[in-house]
């Protein structure tokens, strides 16, 4: 049997080279333009799930453009 030297654990995930606290800052700042888009694509989604009938998945649409609102908002803070 082939045993892995760290007891068949998963391994550790390391980060890429040249990797710093602030690029993941950087890439947090980024991803924040794209909440506008996903704001306004669940609210699109939510509309034709209402229109359909499908009252579950409107309401989990409507919960996941909630959730890019807040962070817009958050954003312009």
């Amino acid at each position: 049997m082939n045993q892995t030297r760290n007891g068949n654990r998963r391994p550790q995930r390391r980060r890429p080279p040249g990797f710093r606290a602030d690029a993941a800052a950087r890439q947090r700042q980024n991803g924040a333009g794209n909440a506008q888009r996903n704001y306004e694509r669940y609210l699109a989604l939510a509309r034709e799930a209402t229109l359909n009938g499908d009252i579950v998945e409107a309401e989990n649409c409507y919960q996941h453009a909630e959730h890019y609102f807040r962070v817009m908002r958050e954003r312009d803070s």
